[in-house]
């Protein structure tokens, strides 16, 4: 029998986020997560500072908000139409099913935004 302890979980886990946001995220919004990604000369509108985002909102990182950005139901133009998102078509690929409801899907995401979480600024 494999038993796995709490902290080698979250271990596993805030590395799977920063791994994720590493092959996704940091091409735009930079590795340090200011917006300054290599594909930033590119765009027509500078990608978000992700590591001020609780601070806009109160000292409340917007969780609901960066889920819906991630899985393609809030639409931002840099990254494509909600039929199309950068993430959400990776993630149907990765796991061969529908966003909103895949486990798999729903653990990537939540793992990118734990990383978006520990980059906050204080």
């Amino acid at each position: 029998m494999f038993f796995i302890s709490v902290a080698a979980f979250a271990q596993a886990s805030s590395n799977l986020g920063k791994r994720q946001y590493d092959s996704a995220c940091a091409v735009c919004h930079g590795i340090s997560g200011k917006g300054d990604g290599p594909y930033k000369q590119f765009l027509t509108k500078s990608p978000s500072d992700l590591t001020i985002l609780a601070k806009k909102n109160g000292g409340v990182l917007p969780v609901s908000r960066l889920y819906d950005v991630i899985d393609g139901r809030w639409e931002v133009l840099s990254h494509g139409p909600r039929e199309m998102p950068v993430w959400g078509r990776g993630f149907i690929y990765l796991d061969s099913g529908d966003l909103t409801s895949d486990p798999l899907a729903r653990v990537r995401i939540l793992a990118v935004i734990d990383y978006i979480n520990r980059i906050q600024e204080k």
